[in-house]
């Protein structure tokens, strides 16, 4: 992707105002040892909070209320109402033209919907000032579909954008760039440039980028979109190490099933280093799912009401 950093959207370059510009944060690395060895919903700001209040009372990070939208034809999304709350995976599925992609963007506010409520970490959006949007940007991390790297930029620049942005010291970019990096597994890619990297490679770049600054939502664009079956399993293995040592709350676009049901039956073993499969059965309880259909959210539920659900779109869908 050619492309350069003048050229994204406006606002991801902001520094988050809870965090000042400079100011060191505990590794990824440090953080996920930390997590292994304590409760899995104290591993992020937003588990943090849910930790403190039981399941019923935590607000929720996401909230879309009866969201409508419309551009030159017909309506791409048509009251849409869902929730994603503290700690929470929701995998949202659909074959491609349902709307997924225009979701995301809304979610972020990098689209403003026709009508509907869309609250961002409590906060209403729809008609919020852009300046303001900017600081809620800066508490999301966001892998685009493709990886979206800048190709004039080396991975470590890549990775470091919006700390460059901010000013960091270089001395702590590099620190926090080599701990996302090694988080993904690519520390020795450190130097150099997304063309000499492989498809699977740059999306966990990308990856690396979005969770640089322990950002409290992650939002995942098809991020196995075009890879081969091998290669979308190591990158969905990412995703499980990334929910299961963070419980950063997420909401991922897929038409991938079988992306889906592993991220369901799986959870990540620290002591092996690598997913392993749950006791039949059972799945992780806080990755739900909704799928659309036409614009409109037609489900909304855990994998075993997916599963057997009579929806007769579904049932298509899972055929």
């Amino acid at each position: 992707m050619n492309e350069t950093p003048a050229s994204r959207q406006p606002g991801q370059n902001q520094p988050d105002q809870g965090q000042p510009a400079g100011q060191a944060q505990p590794g990824l690395a440090a953080r996920a040892q930390t997590n292994s060895a304590a409760a899995p919903d104290s591993a992020s700001p937003a588990a943090s909070s849910l930790a403190r209040l039981p399941a019923a009372e935590a607000l929720p990070v996401v909230e879309f209320r009866n969201v409508s939208i419309a551009f030159d034809g017909p309506p791409v999304l048509v009251d849409v109402s869902f929730t994603v709350r503290p700690g929470e995976t929701r995998i949202l599925l659909g074959p491609a033209g349902v709307g997924k992609s225009v979701l995301l963007k809304l979610t972020n506010g990098l689209l403003r919907p026709d009508r509907g409520s869309i609250r961002l970490f409590g906060q209403e959006i729809t008609t919020l000032p852009e300046e303001q949007l900017f600081h809620l940007r800066a508490r999301t991390g966001m892998v685009f579909q493709e990886g979206a790297l800048f190709d004039s930029l080396s991975v470590r620049d890549n990775v470091a954008f919006q700390l460059i942005q901010e000013r960091v010291p270089d001395e702590e970019i590099d620190r926090r760039v080599r701990d996302a990096l090694r988080f993904v597994e690519l520390e020795e890619t450190f130097d150099l440039f997304p063309a000499s990297l492989s498809g699977g490679m740059r999306r966990r770049v990308a990856i690396a980028r979005a969770i640089i600054r322990q950002p409290e939502l992650l939002l995942y664009d098809s991020p196995t979109g075009g890879l081969d079956p091998v290669t979308s399993t190591t990158i969905i293995e990412l995703i499980v190490k990334e929910r299961d040592a963070y419980r950063i709350p997420s909401l991922l676009v897929t038409h991938r099933l079988q992306d889906a049901f592993i991220l369901s039956n799986h959870r990540f073993d620290p002591e092996a280093g690598r997913m392993a499969l749950l006791p039949k059965g059972e799945t992780d309880p806080h990755t739900t799912f909704l799928m659309l259909e036409e614009g409109r959210l037609i489900f909304d539920g855990s994998l075993h009401d997916l599963i057997t659900s009579r929806d007769p779109f579904v049932r298509e869908f899972l055929e």
